[in-house]
């Protein structure tokens, strides 16, 4: 036990979403089987995680890899794929083991049955974000990605169009887009395709934010619902730090501290964070 008197807690809505979760059992089960695994993209925005399964044998490949691959097994990760990846797989002889979470691909669906009826699509959406790129490419990449309003000429956009949203992005945000669009005089058919889990966190973490002296923020740099949430606790309370490993921790954060809250991203693992609250008790 440490010398400083510190209470910390560890933020039980925060951690893997149920698509990052069933991903890494489907990679964990494969690989009890067998020696590797290819993986398309990272499973998981999160370095830490990422070299855990690595050293179990998963590999993660990039597109232009899977271009030269053959008669091996890949897995989707959560963020699902656009159709040519599934092309690419029928004329490699690649067996997908698909991975892909159920509300991304409903997501997919929806995007695919609005373009089929040649509706104006347009997704509020992180660009080249691997979720986002499987969504555009259910439309032959012409759905119009944005992340913020200042990207579209709004003199210039369609008088009737259908919004969709990446399925991590705010809810508020998504609203307050769709809102402007409508006072613009566009007849929009607005979509809220955004995933309750993801965005319920943004509530739960105020209300935890608020209870303690010094948050800790655990997230790899590539989440980009990491810094959303981040930001969130930010706000709520300014004594916010975002790390990604233990390493990165200070000993002065805790000087003036009691109460100690941790929390992350849904791409956070939760032995990461343990390892996070047992480095602090160490002070």
């Amino acid at each position: 036990m440490g010398s400083l008197n510190l209470k910390i807690d560890i933020d039980k809505n925060s951690g893997f979403c149920f698509g990052v979760v069933y991903a890494i059992e489907m990679a964990e089960e494969i690989l009890q089987n067998q020696d590797y695994l290819f993986c398309l993209g990272d499973i998981v925005h999160n370095d830490e995680e990422v070299r855990r399964l690595e050293k179990k044998g998963l590999k993660i490949i990039d597109h232009a890899q899977l271009q030269n691959l053959k008669n091996e097994k890949v897995l989707i990760r959560a963020h699902g794929e656009p159709p040519s990846t599934y092309k690419i797989a029928l004329e490699n002889d690649l067996e997908l083991i698909d991975a892909s979470c159920p509300v991304v691909l409903k997501l997919q669906n929806r995007i695919r049955t609005a373009y089929d009826k040649s509706e104006q699509i347009y997704i509020y959406g992180k660009h080249g974000h691997a979720e986002v790129l499987g969504l555009k490419g259910q439309t032959q990449n012409e759905a119009v990605v944005f992340q913020d309003l200042d990207e579209l000429d709004l003199d210039k956009l369609p008088k009737k169009m259908t919004l969709f949203s990446q399925t991590t992005k705010s809810v508020h945000k998504f609203h307050e887009l769709a809102n402007t669009l409508t006072t613009r005089g566009i007849e929009l058919t607005a979509n809220d395709t955004i995933c309750r889990q993801v965005s319920n966190r943004d509530e739960e973490l105020r209300s935890f934010a608020l209870r303690y002296d010094v948050i800790i923020f655990v997230s790899g740099t590539k989440s980009s619902n990491g810094k959303v949430l981040y930001n969130v606790c930010v706000e709520k309370n300014p004594n916010s730090y975002f790390v990604s490993n233990v390493d990165q921790l200070q000993k002065s954060w805790f000087m003036e501290a009691g109460k100690i809250g941790i929390c992350g991203a849904t791409s956070t693992p939760m032995w990461l964070m343990e390892e996070v609250r047992d480095k602090i008790l160490t002070y």
